[in-house]
């Protein structure tokens, strides 16, 4: 049989494409971003960037910074009803 195609980033020409007027670098502001434990953040994917890049299910999800690991962030947000923790880089986030 043959093996199935697709992997992390499959059928998301959309969800991570941004719009023509946002294309082109990244500033330095967004990557140097800090944020304290307990800050309210919203998952947004900042494309360009794949480091660290949060899952593409768990875009827009409101979450909560946990804890600082070297420079990314462990956040918890519930999925569902489930809590679920990730470690994503800042620039992935948007306060609140």
């Amino acid at each position: 049989m043959v093996q199935r195609t697709g992997g992390y980033r499959k059928k998301t020409r959309s969800k991570l494409s941004k719009r023509p007027r946002d294309s082109g670098k990244v500033t330095v502001n967004s990557l140097l971003r800090e944020f304290k434990v307990g800050d309210k953040v919203r998952i947004a994917i900042e494309p360009a960037v794949h480091k660290g890049l949060p899952h593409p299910r768990f875009a827009n999800k409101i979450a909560t910074i946990i804890e600082k690991r070297g420079s990314g962030y462990m956040i918890e947000f519930l999925d569902g009803n489930k809590k679920k923790r990730i470690l994503s880089l800042p620039i992935h986030f948007e306060s609140i």
